[in-house]
């Protein structure tokens, strides 16, 4: 018998894989498509925040997620973070549900000091401090100092390169 060649076997391996690649798509579930003259699609429903402390009390439950989530984008980190859980109560997937409104997170008290102080320097500092190319220098974020990390990254200057004045 006629031993195959290693051309005949990566064929035989490539035509597999898409064999199976293409049964895995046509078994997954596909997203519902909206039927015409069907109900429109609806934004999810998100409550009128409760016990805002440093941001405005006029924004809407959708406005303040979207600040959460760039936030908790800039640390890296996830609303339990700050937000802590209902005893014995689990959200429609399965996890502790949240109670956004309870102070019981010192996390959660940092992070208004942090806006705090983001705040002031973006109110008043900032405004002195000039770019490299002339222009006024961005705004302070989050993620300036935090860089997707909870406690910001420390800062080591290269020893071959020292500070001179």
């Amino acid at each position: 018998m006629k031993k195959p060649s290693l051309f005949s076997l990566a064929a035989v391996a490539l035509l597999a894989a898409g064999l199976f690649a293409a049964a895995a798509v046509a078994q997954a579930p596909q997203p519902a498509q909206p039927t015409p003259g069907g109900p429109p699609h609806r934004m999810p429903h998100f409550p009128k925040p409760q016990n805002l402390k440093v941001l405005p009390k006029n924004l809407t439950g959708l406005q303040v997620r979207q600040i959460m989530h760039v936030w908790a984008g800039s640390l890296g980190v996830h609303c339990d973070t700050c937000h802590a859980a209902y005893p014995h109560r689990l959200n429609r997937f399965g996890r502790p549900e949240l109670d956004f409104a309870s102070d019981a997170k010192q996390d959660k008290l940092t992070a208004r000091l942090m806006y705090k102080m983001v705040q002031k320097i973006n109110s008043g500092t900032i405004s002195m401090v000039t770019g490299q190319n002339g222009k006024p220098a961005p705004p302070v974020t989050c993620g300036m100092c935090h860089r997707g990390h909870l406690d910001p990254p420390k800062f080591i200057l290269p020893k071959e390169k020292p500070f001179h004045m």
